[in-house]
């Protein structure tokens, strides 16, 4: 259980963060109020992060009270909700900060929706075949031009016309969110699909309580009138020395990234809110990992999970409101964050501004994101390279550095002994994460066998949200990719290229723009998939490390 002084506001508590602050050799709390970041945050004061990040920060600060201009959504949601009522499968196509948090609230708030960020054949192919007629396509992207994005729309329009539909039919299945001028306004307005424009001051990341994360919501059935309500509750707080909850995890975090303790482990206490490590995950790594430093977010199945503690690791764990008087009692984790959801997206945003301050570095931008796509176009135009196995074990195909041994135990146990003792194992698997969820089970048993951090992405999702830590932070990393063999391949409609040669060119430009920084990369491809996932699960169990 933790103890001590917690900082409360609005019913979302942080239990923990004063013991950390205690721990490091100066108080950054301290130092945060004497420069009154607090109150300088609150009133989106732009120069907070020195004046490289200045002029982007003018324009990205928005999220701060982004929550108070989404009120004006409400009223064209109910309507929109009101007309699509007959469209009760609620698709959503978008990348990082498009997804994540309309995810969290979904599975928080008990509401189907289908989150379609992926570029993997078989997982589009099954959605495509689910409930086609009765099926509404949230298509979100800021920029309007990302790739998996148009690929899945392109899709989505080429199966309704084929169901019978005309044009017009098919553009009642649409429902556009982007910001204003971009690429996909511009489509959406061609095709004569409702656009619902974005907050052109919020990054992605920092999205959460945008049309980004309303509009899907409130068409899955989610009151999300409640989120607003519960940010705007809090924000009052943000000005304030104490009793802020966002000061104090950002002051948590920072205080642990500068003495040592770089990697957080997030992790859910089970008491209601689902799935924020994934959305935090990408908040924490793209706003901190670049320029060689940063906070490695690892999201872990418990407090007690293994990787999920450990000397360099602060362990925070999240839930839903707790009773009055109810302390959190959340296994060994070192900071605990209980409250509404709307709540949790508005502190987390704060903290991460927070901790970038303390870190001095620009929490906006994202300059190593571009590389692997830059990577994957180059392949798709000019074709794959040609690749040998190093060996073939079962279902197995091993695509090793040199000097790596030849069997799938060892070669994971090379992997592993290569961390240094500051570094991790980051696992990115290129399937599709509902019928092949198994694979990530490597996780927890990695991380048993490394006795260092081991996180786990699904590719490509994870090139839009850990991908510029991995890229851009500490160079400190190995790489295990994991691909599999595509049995039925799906045409991307207008495009000289398929699903299966996007996914596969994807994980190709991520393992150059690694390979390109002298990082270790193993990756193994299941030529089945089931059979392969198994013997993975089966030599990662095996596995030990000489630590």
């Amino acid at each position: 259980m933790l103890a001590g002084p917690a900082d409360a506001a609005a019913g979302l508590v942080v239990h923990g963060a004063d013991a950390v602050d205690r721990a490091a050799p100066a108080p950054v709390r301290e130092a945060l109020v004497a420069r009154d970041v607090p109150a300088r945050l609150a009133a989106k004061d732009p120069t907070l992060w020195g004046p490289g990040a200045e002029a982007g920060a003018k324009v990205r600060l928005g999220w701060v009270d982004t929550h108070r201009r989404s009120r004006e959504l409400l009223p064209q949601l109910a309507e929109l909700t009101e007309e699509l009522a007959d469209l009760d499968h609620v698709v959503l196509a978008g990348m990082g900060g498009s997804a994540l948090a309309p995810e969290v609230i979904a599975r928080t708030l008990g509401r189907p929706l289908t989150v379609l960020d992926t570029t993997d054949p078989g997982q589009v192919r099954a959605a495509l075949a689910d409930r086609l007629h009765r099926t509404v396509v949230v298509i979100s992207s800021k920029s309007g031009s990302t790739v998996e994005t148009d690929s899945l729309r392109r899709a989505y329009w080429h199966a309704f016309l084929d169901a019978g539909m005309t044009e017009a039919e098919a553009a009642r299945h649409f429902v556009a969110v982007t910001d204003p001028g971009s690429p996909l306004a511009a489509t959406a307005t061609e095709m004569g699909v409702v656009t619902i424009p974005a907050d052109p001051d919020v990054g992605g990341r920092y999205s959460a309580l945008t049309a980004f994360g309303l509009v899907p919501s409130a068409l899955a059935g989610v009151a999300v009138a409640d989120l607003l309500d519960d940010a705007d509750a809090l924000a009052a707080s943000l000005g304030r020395d104490r009793d802020n909850p966002g000061l104090a995890l950002g002051v948590a975090l920072g205080a642990a990234a500068t003495t040592g303790r770089g990697t957080v482990a997030l992790a859910s206490d089970g008491t209601g809110v689902d799935g924020l490590g994934d959305w935090a995950e990408q908040l924490l790594a793209e706003s901190t990992g670049k320029g060689g430093g940063g906070i490695l977010p690892v999201v872990v199945e418990s407090p007690d999970a293994p990787g999920a503690t450990g000397p360099d690791i602060l362990t925070v764990s999240y839930g839903g409101a707790l009773a009055p008087g109810v302390a959190p009692g959340a296994g060994t984790a070192d900071v605990a964050v209980n409250g509404p959801l709307g709540a949790h997206f508005l502190a987390w945003e704060y903290a991460a501004a927070t901790a970038a301050v303390v870190l001095g570095v620009d929490p906006f931008d994202q300059p190593d994101v571009a590389e692997s796509k830059e990577h994957t176009a180059r392949i798709l135009a000019t074709g794959p390279a040609t690749e040998t196995p190093s060996f073939t074990e079962g279902a197995v195909e091993a695509y090793a550095p040199p000097g790596a041994p030849g069997d799938l135990a060892g070669v994971l146990r090379w992997l592993l002994d290569g961390l240094a003792d500051d570094g991790y194992l980051a696992v990115a698997a290129y399937l599709d994460r509902r019928a092949d969820a198994a694979v990530a089970g490597l996780r927890p048993l990695l991380a048993r066998a490394a006795r260092r951090p081991v996180t786990f992405g699904w590719g490509p999702r994870c090139l839009h949200s850990t991908g510029q830590y991995h890229h851009g932070g500490p160079q400190v990393g190995g790489y295990l990719q994991v691909t599999g063999a595509v049995t039925d391949d799906l045409p991307v409609p207008g495009r000289p290229y398929t699903f299966g040669e996007l996914q596969a060119a994807q994980a190709a430009g991520d393992r150059a723009a690694l390979a390109g920084r002298g990082r270790p990369v193993l990756r193994l491809h299941l030529a089945e998939r089931a059979a392969g996932i198994a013997q993975l699960l089966d030599a990662a169990g095996r596995t030990r490390t000489g630590r």
